[in-house]
Parts: structure tokens; sequence; C-alpha cells
């Protein structure tokens, strides 16, 4: 009974099941893990977790337990108690490789402090010599579960730092390549390009676990709907399996589409007997299997664009592909991969469909009279040093309200940062939970500014932003990472909103937010312009050029 409710997704009645299931015996580890999964659905997550240690005690050697454990803690801000739980889990699978990296490479996704990021940038720094060090791939049970291990998770918050990051890419680069040649041995070697004759095109693959409505990858359809049919073939691989309208568009618009979900083998297999000239990630770096198939040489050109706008660190990577409106001038130094600075903002973003105001700001329990800066950011995104611009904005704008759409896990810190200046951050901190587009958008359209966030900007909620004419306030950081809404603003032609410095943001946020004519005459220079920064071909033909020279350096035949 109890596992019918679950299959079926009702999870109060599958918890009273279980738990009187429960009563009467143990239970095994599935018990467990289906009863902790019911309570993570709920968002009861002190029942969550308390379910995964009792299973944890009563089978100490599921690694499922371990991980979903020290994953979700970590994600909820419990850093302490997640590097606790992996070395518990590191006692009990010491040859599970899964827990080695967890155990040496584990970073806060959200710091309490300043300090707390040097503190856990030396402890990665440490940590990845450590794991580089006892990483053993003699034996073929060792190149199996470091397989694995590489497979269950990225380094996906080291970046968050807001440092350069390309010796420790390097270095997990590496270690990443040297796994999957131990695995994988013929897929790691260089690859002749395959002969043009005239009239033959070049063909182009892409490879995503994202061809789907993600962030990390929609821009991507712009590059595919306006390519060259003449001179490129264009072939997608859909690693993942969480199809949409917009995967109907990648399929629309490629050549030859392939959807091959979590069969690492058979999609690199489908890659080398498509002979591809060049191959394109648009993202490294969010998806394990993605990583793991970017170590490997699987075309002879391998490229990697800014879905997730990181170096990679991977030997096997020869190019990133960047915005020369994003990059500052000594880019190349945070590149293990040759940079090409791609025209204007470096992708063809798809103008967004914005849908009429059908709501009103009471429909989300928002006042009339507040000035609503909207904090859409992914709670990783926002650096403790920074906490004090709310405050300092909230102090000259009284009517201030901040709507964080993710940001619970920040309120301990924006408490502190109020209280500092003698003020109650509840009473300008909204948190609200917005799970449909149609609401995001009228968010959007009934706010007032948008606060972006430092050292690492926004990237498609800024674009969604613009197309609502929202008025951005941004400050750009020392890497691309931080430059994305910068970018979008210049080639808009609305520059008045960009800060220098975190004194100039304050006060051009504080400036939008009392001088209703000027926001206003943003807000219409912004509307006027959406042409100059969506749809753009500029980037395409930079690209294609790009394709084109690269074909040519490497086969003289072309």
């Amino acid at each position: 009974m109890s596992n019918k409710f679950f299959s079926e997704g009702r999870w109060q009645e599958a918890i009273a099941q279980y738990k009187k299931f429960l009563e009467y015996q143990s239970g095994d580890a599935e018990t467990y893990w289906n009863l902790s999964y019911c309570y993570r659905q709920l968002n009861r997550l002190d029942e969550y977790f308390s379910t995964l240690q009792q299973g944890i005690k009563l089978y100490p050697t599921d690694g499922r337990l371990h991980f979903s454990l020290i994953i979700d803690l970590r994600q909820n801000g419990r850093i302490q108690e997640a590097i606790l739980s992996s070395d518990n889990a590191t006692k009990y699978l010491p040859n599970d490789y899964t827990f080695k990296i967890i155990k040496y490479l584990t970073v806060p996704s959200i710091y309490e402090n300043k300090g707390e990021i040097n503190f856990y940038r030396q402890r990665y720094t440490q940590g990845l010599r450590d794991l580089i060090e006892q990483t053993s791939i003699k034996t073929t049970e060792e190149q199996h579960s470091a397989l694995a291990g590489i497979g269950r998770l990225t380094n996906f918050y080291l970046s968050y730092q807001a440092q350069n990051d390309i010796d420790l890419q390097r270095q997990y680069g590496k270690l990443v390549n040297e796994i999957m040649a131990a695995n994988y041995p013929q897929w790691v070697v260089p690859l002749s390009i395959p002969k043009l004759q005239p009239n033959n095109k070049i063909r182009v693959g892409y490879v995503s676990h994202y061809l789907h409505s993600y962030s990390g990858t929609l821009w991507l359809t712009g590059w595919l709907r306006y390519c060259d049919r003449s001179s490129f073939e264009i072939y997608c691989y859909y690693i993942g399996n969480e199809p949409d309208a917009i995967t109907q568009q990648f399929q629309q618009y490629s050549n030859v589409f392939h959807h091959i979900p979590d069969n690492l083998s058979a999609a690199c297999e489908q890659i080398i007997v498509d002979k591809l000239h060049i191959l394109v990630f648009p993202e490294i770096g969010m998806n394990p299997q993605t990583m793991q198939m970017a170590g490997l040489r699987l075309a002879p050109v391998q490229c990697v664009a800014w879905g997730h706008p990181v170096t990679t660190g991977l030997p096997t990577i020869d190019y990133f592909l960047s915005s020369e409106l994003m990059e500052p001038e000594n880019a190349q130094d945070h590149y293990s991969e040759k940079l090409i600075r791609l025209p204007n903002i470096g992708v063809s973003y798809p103008k967004p469909y914005i849908p009429p105001v059908i709501k009103t700001r009471s429909d989300f329990g928002l006042p009339d009279d507040a000035v609503i800066y909207l904090c859409c950011q992914a709670p990783f995104k926002y650096l403790p040093q920074y906490d004090f611009i709310f405050a300092e904005i909230a102090h000259r704008v009284p009517q201030a309200k901040f709507v964080f759409l993710r940001g619970g896990l920040l309120q301990p810190r924006l408490k502190r940062a109020f209280a500092a200046i003698g003020l109650n951050s509840e009473d300008y901190c909204v948190f609200i939970s917005i799970p449909e587009r149609l609401d995001y958008l009228m968010i959007n359209l009934l706010s007032d500014v948008y606060l972006d966030t430092f050292t690492w900007s926004g990237g498609n909620t800024t674009l969604e932003a613009i197309a609502c004419n929202l008025p951005i306030v941004t400050c750009p950081g020392e890497f691309m990472r931080g430059r994305h809404s910068d970018s979008f603003l210049k080639m808009l032609g609305v520059t008045d909103t960009i800060a220098k410095n975190e004194a100039e943001y304050i006060e051009i946020a504080v400036k939008l937010g009392l001088d209703l004519a000027w926001r206003g005459t943003i807000a219409e220079r912004m509307s006027q312009n959406h042409d100059r920064l969506f749809d753009d071909k500029a980037c395409i033909v930079g690209l294609e050029a790009f394709y084109k020279q690269v074909c040519s350096k490497h086969f003289s035949s072309y």
C-alpha cells in the first residue's frame, strides 16, 4: 500500500503507510529512501534528513542514502553536517570514489561571510591535491568506481567564489581526462579531420543534457535557426530526457537529431560514427555525463560555449566560444581553452514572448505603493560581502520591498546586514516561490527595478527582464560570468544603469526607486531597442567564419 501511494505521488498517504509499516518491522534501505523522498516532496526537510539518517544507521553501506543526505544538506546551507556525513560515508564505503570526491571537494552553496570563502577555497585546493594523490585507476574495479564517481556530480559550486579558477580547473580536468582514458582508451586518441570535397558541408555537432527549455541552452536555438545550411550540416545529441516544445525546435533545426538519454557509451559511439568535423558542448560543468563526454576526444575539434561560463580545464576542449562584449582585456588568462570572442553577446537569443499583465501585486501579497526591487537569482550567486547594499537602499527608499524568488537561505545574512544599520529586514525583504512561468513573468512586469548580482550576473533572467522593460542595475565583475547584464545593456544602448562600483550601484538603485520619471524613461528606451539585442545575426556570421577558419587550419583540403 505504501509503495502504491508512493508510485502515484500521494506523498501524505504514503508517509502514513510507511510509518505504520515501520512500527512492525525495520524495513529495507529502499523503504527509508522512499519515505525520505515523500518528505522531500512536501518540503518537510527535518523529517527528510532524519529519515535518511535512520536508514543509514540500519544500512550503513547503502550509497544512495548517504549521497542524498550529503548533497541536500549542502543544498540547504548545512555545510558542516554535509562534511561530517561525507566523512562518515567514506568510512563505510572506502572504495566508492563518489564519496572521496564529495569528502575532498565539497564547498558550500552559500557562504555566511567573506572569510568562509577563503577558508573553503583553501580546503578545496588541498582536497583536490589529496584526491589526485589518492586516486588509483589501475584495476578494472577502480576504473569503474572512478568513472561512476565523476558521473554523479560536478564541481559546479567552486566557480561561485568569484576567483580565477583556471589552475584548479586544469587539475580537475586532467583528473577527469585520465579517468575517462582509463575506461575508454579508444576514445582519447587524436582524430584526423574527415576530408572535405568540393560542395561538402562542415558537420557540426551539439551535445547536451539540456536540449529542452533550460537557461544554459535556450540561446542555442538561435545559432541553429539562422545557420547557413549551404555550408553546414547540423547534428544534435540530446542526452537528457525532459523533452518539451524547445526540444522540438532543436529537432526541427537539426539535419540529424539523436535522442540518447542516460547512455554514455551509446552517445559517444553515435558521435564517432557521424564523423563530425566540430563538436560543441553548449555547457560543461552543470551535468556530470556531459563532463565525462567532454573528457574524451570524440571529434577532431572540440569547443565549449558559455552556457556555464567558466573554463573547463579539460585538455580535450580546444576552444571556448565567448562574447567580445563580455570579456575583459586579460580574459585569455582565465581559460585553459583558446578563447574565441564572437561578435556582440556571442549568442542569438530568441526574443521571449511576454504576455499582457493579467495579475496584480495583491495576487502575490505585495503592496501597491511599494517600490519593488526584483532579486531573482539563485541563492549561490549572492555573496555575503554585498548584503549591505540592500540595507543601504532600504535606508534611502523607505517604501522599498526586495522580492527574492529563490533566496530563503539568505534570510539570516540579510537580517544581520539590516540590523547593522538599525533596520529590520522583515520590513523590506519578501521571499516568495514562483513555480509557474506565467507568474514569473508577471512578477517581472509588476516590479519597478531589477537588481543584478555582483561577480556572477544574470543571464536568462536579465534577458527576460529586458523583454519586460524592467530597468536593470548592474556592476560588471572581473570575469566574464559577472559581465552578462553589462553586455546586454551595452548592446541595447541603455547604459545609464551600469555602475562602476558598489557606491554607484546604490545611487542608481535609489534614483530608480525614487525618480518615477527617470525610471519610465529608462523602461521606454529599453522597449524601443529590443531589436538590437534579441535574435542577433552578427554573432552567427562570426561563429560560422570561425568554424570555416578552424577547418581550413586543420585540413589543407578545405
